[in-house]
């Protein structure tokens, strides 16, 4: 039970976010009315991407200090499940602005940059299963993460606070949002953020152990 408590809280929050967000109720906002609860779904999916893809840079650096194969792996896995939240993140904000601005897609500077960083990372994808020779692979894979990492940052919280946008709470204070929220949003958005990430960190540690299973000589 020791091993399972974060898996256990993991569940325990997405129950509580899914049913809370759906029943609870939420302030009335003009033009979003109840797909205000998207909030809770939407918005998590980028800090899960965000968290993936830090966690993946740093094993990136690891890589290229200490050239471990695990560290080039357990990178690679962060970026896979990284692109999958950013994936579901840029699908549940479509589909949100659809019904708040009348298009899912509107070249919003935020739209636009959150396009931009999946396609970094897609582009490592390609990079990295381009080079058949295994440690060029790897080094040169650790190279390009770090790098794409160090232009996410700007692109998702710099650049987009310099332009005009739909999205609400655009300035250059990305992080306000999250405690000027009306406090029924924030009951349910602030657990939100720690069970989608859990449930990140928990898809990210069956991916290793599978391949751990596979080639356990990796690991060693």
């Amino acid at each position: 039970m020791k091993r399972y408590w974060w898996k256990i809280l993991c569940v325990l929050i997405l129950l509580y976010v899914i049913i809370g967000g759906i029943l609870l109720p939420v302030p009335a906002i003009p033009k979003l009315n109840e797909s205000a609860r998207n909030l809770f779904f939407h918005v998590p999916m980028w800090y899960v991407m965000i968290v993936c893809f830090l966690v993946s840079a740093i094993y990136a650096l690891r890589f290229l200090l200490k050239s471990q194969t695990k560290d080039d792996l357990i990178s690679r896995e962060y970026v896979n499940v990284g692109i999958v939240f950013g994936c579901m993140g840029m699908i549940t904000g479509m589909e949100w602005a659809n019904i708040a601005w009348g298009a899912p897609w509107s070249n919003d500077p935020k739209q636009v940059s959150a396009l931009y960083c999946l396609a970094i990372y897609f582009a490592y994808l390609i990079l990295r299963y381009s080079v058949k020779d295994t440690d060029k692979q790897a080094r040169l894979s650790a190279v390009y993460n770090v790098f794409a990492f160090a232009l996410l940052v700007p692109l998702l919280f710099i650049i987009p606070a310099h332009f005009k946008s739909l999205h609400p709470g655009t300035d250059s204070k990305p992080f306000e949002a999250l405690y000027t929220q009306a406090s029924q949003f924030r009951k349910i958005s602030l657990p939100a953020m720690i069970g989608w990430i859990l449930l990140g960190v928990w898809i990210f540690n069956l991916r290793i152990r599978t391949l751990k299973l596979q080639k356990p000589e990796l690991f060693s």
